[in-house]
């Protein structure tokens, strides 16, 4: 004899289901693909967007409730994986009543009968603390990036900054058969600068002479970077050695009309700068240290010369003599 209770059992259950569903922050919805009308909607939807249960008519209503940025993207994707029967997630941002947005997840189970989608299920969730901590995050990453690539005394451009950009900027150059010049620069005698009025007074002077020489650089393309130590660098992109050499002056008159008093040096009564100069075009082989290594050689020499000039490879014509 059947049991006149079974019915009324599973009615039960399909009421405590209920129940369960709609006491949890998670949205159950329910779409039938065939209509793409929605046969249930969680009342938890009015409480996040604003809407109510019966504004939830179809699987058009889902997609105008879209950011009109993901809108596209996320009704494409959520159509074809439901047509191909496979479970997906979808993060977006959905519009509230009042015309703000929610970032949401909805997590889609897909049914099917005989090869053939006839429903959806699934839950949305309100991630919008999540997607604020990651933006959080994101912002506190990028701060982080752009400290490790500045010097933290003097806030310029910093050596690791420094090299990857010249590796770009090389491998540009050798592309385009484009000259490329670099700049090494040297505060001459700075031990002795610091013995004499202390290493408070040495960071003041490398900040000092960081800022004026970031000031003449005027392209973006160029990169000004400290190397370190009392060494600087200037990266100048399709630049040819005569112009590199009219940045590399101003570089030494930038310092000089700073003015700071250089009471233990052999080269005069103020502080001063030597810059070694390299121009190349880069060859299919080269990398970027051959034209440090012969910047740093043209350095070298500025100071066996006695400061405060610029050295550089070549022929030398009357106006470029910087002393």
């Amino acid at each position: 004899m059947r049991d006149s209770r079974k019915p009324a059992v599973e009615t039960d259950d399909e009421g405590l289901y209920k129940t369960l569903l709609e006491s949890t922050k998670a949205i159950p919805w329910k779409l039938n693909w065939t209509t793409k009308e929605f046969e249930y909607i969680g009342p938890q939807i009015e409480k996040l967007l604003g809407w109510s249960q019966a504004t939830w008519a179809t699987a058009q209503d889902w997609i105008d409730r879209i950011h009109p940025d993901d809108r596209e993207a996320t009704a494409n994707k959520c159509i074809a994986q439901s047509e191909c029967g496979v479970d997906h997630e979808a993060d977006y941002r959905a519009l509230t009543s009042d015309g703000g947005y929610v970032w949401v997840r909805d997590v889609v189970h897909v049914l099917r009968e005989n090869g053939v989608t006839t429903a959806l299920v699934g839950f949305i969730f309100d991630i919008s603390e999540r997607k604020a901590m990651e933006d959080v995050l994101v912002r506190l990453n990028k701060q982080l990036e752009e400290l490790s690539f500045h010097d933290a005394l003097t806030g310029v451009t910093n050596r690791r900054m420094f090299d990857k950009a010249m590796e770009s900027e090389w491998s540009r150059a050798q592309r385009n058969r484009d000259p490329m010049s670099v700049v090494l620069i040297d505060i001459d005698h700075f031990k002795q600068y610091n013995d004499h009025y202390g290493h408070v007074m040495g960071d003041k002077c490398l900040m000092s002479v960081a800022k004026a020489l970031e000031g003449v650089c005027s392209r973006a393309t160029d990169l000004f970077a400290r190397y370190g130590g009392e060494e600087f660098v200037l990266m100048l992109p399709d630049t040819d050695r005569e112009a590199a050499l009219t940045l590399a002056n101003r570089c030494l008159v930038a310092v000089r009309e700073l003015q700071i008093p250089h009471a233990a040096s052999d080269t005069g009564a103020t502080l001063t700068i030597s810059a070694g100069l390299s121009t190349m075009v880069p060859s299919e082989r080269s990398t970027p240290f051959s034209i440090i290594e012969a910047a740093d050689k043209m350095l070298y020499l500025a100071k066996h010369k006695g400061r405060n000039c610029v050295e550089y490879a070549g022929p030398r014509e009357a106006s470029a003599d910087a002393r």
